[in-house]
């Protein structure tokens, strides 16, 4: 997911553990060293908000 141009952008602030940072930097890793952590995340938040919810 690109950052869109031209509109206004949130800072989202979150805290994490060190096994979730460090499961991130292994997921970063997997896709290769210029992936930075905040594009990463937001890669893994787009793919959470596309996934189809399993049924109830």
């Amino acid at each position: 997911m690109n950052e869109p141009t031209g509109k206004k952008l949130t800072i989202i602030g979150v805290r994490a553990s060190d096994d979730w940072v460090a499961a991130l930097d292994r997921w970063i890793a997997d896709r290769g060293p210029s992936l930075s952590r905040p594009e990463a995340i937001r890669r893994l938040v787009e793919l959470g908000l596309q996934a189809t919810p399993k049924p109830s």
